[in-house]
């Protein structure tokens, strides 16, 4: 059984500073290409998830050696040991991802060169997620997946140290995809590109130069030349934006907040959210600090706004803010209007099928949300009030648990959420963190 935890309206604002978690994508990459490369890199600020916690267990399993602690503030930092130019160990069982979509994906890329033939497999959500995806451009390059035709986890990854380049044009803006054939393509003779419909994540294209790969970062473009042997590399991870938009979002509608939130990663691909609030009326801002690499880090704000209104967001810019459409959907609940989020396809094939459960959620707390073709429309409700006896089923995605929990801490009644606990998967430290901000 999920856990069912009951979350108390908050009855007073969210004022201050504080720090998020490292960024989840960044963590996972510092885990993976350290793991890849030849010598010890040394990485801090890493999220203690159950996610990143997965990609370390794959790397260990391949025969990276990890020596990574817990630091004062819940992060991980320490050293991995890579395989270098030696290449992954074949293990002797499958490959356990858990819940990670980002290890299963960015696995298949990295596992693709080299003469080994292994079992990925996860837990039952994670079981039905789209891999063809990935494995199509894969097997474009040379490598195989068995059983042949297979869409989904458990699937056996058949490498090949003959393979090719390609230029890809990938159906979906996915940095998951993305980072797939980028990680193979380093092992392949020449340049591997992908072309993508809409900008996707970049962390990839950042951190490979730290780890000595040549890489190609445009827009809507991406490449490697290969082939080429990481070399350890120092890797500071940045907070995480996605982590932050929860607190910022929860500022926006609980009355009186003002939130700050230090050392996070301003990657203009990450932080669509905060320009959406802005469209909603929320006076929300970024200021640039330092560069964490060729991450941009700094401080992100949002006070509370009293007369939210809807907005419309295009569909160029959903890969912005993927992840935050649930919470950004509970704002528009609370705003003056209809909010439109357009071309959401994407949200049906994470952890569980996000738009029906906004659509689902929303309905518990009596809010209009439906969709027509690709897009979800939120018809606000200005003076929200949560009924009393509220339940929110969390679907086991951290996402949504979060979401909801923000509806209870907003609200004027307690609710109950269903699946609560899926909130370890990456910000285990949420409410600690909402505990501090209250006053």
């Amino acid at each position: 059984m999920s856990e069912i935890a009951v979350i108390n309206p908050l009855n007073r604002p969210l004022v201050g500073s504080i720090a998020v978690p490292g960024d989840k994508s960044i963590s996972h990459r510092s885990v993976l290409f350290s793991a890849m490369a030849e010598g010890t890199s040394r990485i801090s600020g890493v999220l203690d998830s159950d996610d990143v916690r997965s990609s370390i267990r794959v790397v260990q399993q391949l025969g990276a050696k990890v020596n990574l602690e817990k630091m004062p503030d819940g992060s991980l930092s320490g050293g991995i040991t890579g395989w270098g130019a030696a290449g992954p160990k074949q293990p002797d069982e499958p490959v356990d991802c858990g819940n990670s979509g980002t290890t299963a994906r960015l696995i298949m890329g990295i596992l693709a060169p080299w003469d080994i033939q292994v079992e990925i497999t996860g837990d039952a959500s994670l079981r039905s997620r789209p891999m063809q995806r990935v494995a199509t451009p894969l097997a474009r390059m040379g490598a195989r997946f068995l059983p042949e035709g297979t869409y989904t986890l458990p699937m056996t990854v058949c490498g090949t140290s003959k393979l090719k380049a390609i230029t890809y044009e990938t159906p979906v803006a996915s940095a998951q995809v993305k980072t797939a054939v980028l990680l193979a393509g380093l092992s392949a003779e020449g340049e591997t590109r992908v072309v993508e419909p809409a900008p996707s994540r970049n962390h990839t294209e950042l951190m490979l130069p730290e780890y000595g790969a040549e890489t190609i970062a445009a827009t809507r473009l991406a490449g490697v030349t290969g082939p080429v042997t990481l070399k350890a590399a120092e890797i500071t991870v940045p907070g995480d934006p996605s982590s932050a938009a929860f607190l910022l979002c929860a500022a926006a509608i609980i009355p009186g907040s003002a939130v700050q939130i230090e050392g996070v990663s301003l990657n203009p691909a990450r932080i669509g959210f905060l320009r959406t609030l802005e469209h909603m009326g929320v006076d929300a801002s970024r200021r640039s600090v330092t560069e964490g690499g060729k991450e941009i880090v700094g401080l992100l704000n949002a006070e509370y706004c009293p007369h939210l209104r809807g907005c419309e967001v295009p569909a160029e810019k959903i890969a912005s803010l993927v992840d935050e459409v649930p919470i950004l959907a509970l704002v528009a609940a609370h705003a003056h209007g209809i909010t439109v989020f357009r071309g959401i396809d994407e949200l049906r094939v994470k952890e569980t099928d996000r738009v029906a459960a906004v659509i689902e959620g929303l309905g518990v707390l009596g809010v209009d949300a439906w969709t027509e073709g690709s897009d979800l429309y939120v018809e606000g409700n200005p003076g929200l009030k949560v009924p009393k006896g509220a339940r929110f089923n969390a679907h086991n995605d951290h996402r949504l648990a979060m979401t909801w929990a923000v509806a209870g801490l907003a609200g004027n009644e307690p609710v109950q959420i269903e699946g609560y606990d899926s909130i370890a998967i990456s910000y285990p430290t949420f409410m600690q963190d909402i505990d501090r901000l209250a006053r």
